[in-house]
């Protein structure tokens, strides 16, 4: 069972009245970029709290978690208002599977996330180890609408950085939005316009794939890459599919 550190938010980066990014600052000790800990409050005797992915990498001097509020939750709604200086609580064991360490020999790496789910992708394209590991990394980022693009400044400087080892693909689904492709991601995948945007396929032979977010975008994904014969990872049984399960 985890402990409990007690944490400051140093600033809280509203995108829009339902997305917001709350910078932390708690010492967390050693973990790997693309990891999640648990964030909370207290109630009284006991603590609410809920897992959220870091977008921040190891070596960066503050914890950050980017989420949606729910407006019936018992939770997000109070993180939602904190402000600097406010006390937080964080786990002292961060966990996750998403990680570079956790990933099989390969050429290229796709990362899909919707919605939230960018934040691990951004902890490791931030990184230095993802750069010495693979041929070609695909950031693939849906959202329904274009307010909804976090963090384009982080990827436009990780893109300057990496040139053609990096490719993004900006998914918008619910209205017309320049460079971005329109289709949820399945549908995507099965009439082959995500492969054609970034030039590169998606095989079991030099592939892997990391996704993040919606459960049935995961869901779908993976339906669609079985029939390539990709399966879902395991450190005992090394696969092609690395999803994330926060409970």
């Amino acid at each position: 069972m985890a402990n409990w550190l007690d944490g400051k938010v140093v600033d809280n980066k509203r995108l829009n009245d339902y997305l917001t990014a709350l910078i932390i600052d708690v010492d967390l000790g050693n973990y790997e970029a693309g990891q999640f800990v648990r964030v909370g409050l207290r109630d009284g005797d006991e603590v609410l709290a809920r897992p959220y992915s870091l977008v921040n990498t190891p070596q960066e001097n503050h914890l950050e978690v980017y989420f949606n509020i729910v407006e019936e939750g018992p939770l997000s709604p109070r993180l939602f208002d904190l402000q600097a200086g406010d006390d937080v609580l964080v786990s002292d064991n961060p966990s996750g599977f998403l990680t570079v360490s956790e990933i099989p020999p390969c050429k290229h790496l796709w990362m899909i996330a919707t919605g939230t789910g960018i934040g691990p992708f951004l902890a490791i394209l931030k990184s230095a180890a993802a750069w010495q590991r693979f041929e070609t990394i695909v950031l693939c980022y849906s959202v329904s609408y274009a307010e909804e693009l976090a963090y384009q400044n982080v990827i436009a400087g990780i893109a300057a950085e990496h040139g053609e080892q990096f490719r993004f693909v900006p998914v918008v689904t619910r209205e017309t939005h320049p460079g971005a492709l329109g289709k949820r991601v399945p549908l995507l995948l099965q009439d082959g316009s995500l492969e054609q945007q970034v030039g590169i396929g998606i095989n079991a032979q030099d592939s892997h794939v990391m996704m993040c977010g919606s459960s049935n975008m995961i869901t779908d994904v993976s339906a669609e890459l079985s029939s390539r014969d990709m399966k879902k990872h395991r450190r005992r049984d090394p696969g092609h599919l690395t999803t994330e399960k926060y409970h």
